[in-house]
């Protein structure tokens, strides 16, 4: 036989993750956006300064989610350019131009304080 004895209530627990749910605000997140941007244009290997230039991001609130997503609109001849400046790509005459990963390192310690604001925010008491 098992027993499960319960006293109280989950008001603590139901608190903590309706902060927690709300601690990005889209202003906030709008802030992000632009910070990554910023840190994306200035990692961004540079030949002409088109792929630097051409970031920008999008914030979608979705189903009580919200997320930003990071696009570059430079594409030239269907191939978006900052994507094979970070996986590299074949040339003409059967070469390979390596990539170079600046995406992640750049964008990465966005990431990191927005979790860090979001975990302070949470954790306030």
């Amino acid at each position: 036989m098992i027993r499960f004895s319960h006293k109280g209530d989950f008001s603590k627990v139901t608190r903590f993750l309706e902060r927690a749910k709300e601690v990005v605000h889209l202003g906030d997140l709008d802030k992000y956006g632009r910070e990554g941007v910023a840190a994306l244009a200035s990692a961004t290997p540079v030949d002409s300064g088109l792929t630097a230039s051409s970031w920008y991001y999008e914030i979608v609130n979705r189903n009580g989610s919200a997320k930003i997503i990071f696009y570059n609109s430079n594409i030239q001849n269907g191939v978006p350019i900052a994507i094979i400046l970070q996986y590299g790509h074949g040339t003409r005459n059967g070469g390979w131009v390596q990539g170079r990963d600046y995406i992640n390192p750049a964008i990465q310690p966005i990431f990191d304080k927005i979790a860090n604001e979001a975990w302070k925010e949470v954790t306030k008491l």
